[in-house]
């Protein structure tokens, strides 16, 4: 068995709404989410340092994910031997700001350090209202 990489550890303890997940962040985290053709105001899903993480975080779990998330499916690649990690992740979740339940895949570009992401960059690529 392999050792899940710090970016694995963290998107799984965020589908479980467990807020030890800031242990596998670095103090300097250069976190920001973009999203592919999408019309919606992310500017504020952008931050650097733990301190900006909080309110993030906050605003995800009341705005975007109010219902939490499932995860359907991680799957992380190292990108060479120095810490940067590819990693797919697919999640069904009941979107906020739409009001419906989704599917979405994004591809997260991370970089890792003594066991926690100090770099995250995620692309949104879609987001699929799901036939309820």
């Amino acid at each position: 068995m392999t050792t899940p990489t710090a970016i694995e550890t963290l998107l799984r303890k965020f589908a479980a709404g467990d807020a030890t997940l800031l242990a596998h962040m670095s103090a300097d985290i250069d976190f920001r989410i973009d999203h592919f053709q999408d019309d919606e105001d992310v500017s504020w899903q952008s931050g650097q340092g733990l301190d900006a993480m909080g309110p993030i975080l906050q605003r995800l779990a009341t705005e975007v994910f109010p219902q939490g998330t499932k995860a359907k499916r991680i799957e992380s690649t190292a990108l060479d031997q120095s810490g940067w990690v590819m990693t797919t992740f697919e999640q069904e979740f009941f979107y906020g700001v739409r009001n419906c339940l989704c599917n979405s895949i994004t591809y997260i570009i991370s970089h890792e350090a003594d066991g926690q992401v100090d770099f995250f960059r995620e692309t949104v690529t879609n987001v699929v209202p799901l036939n309820t």
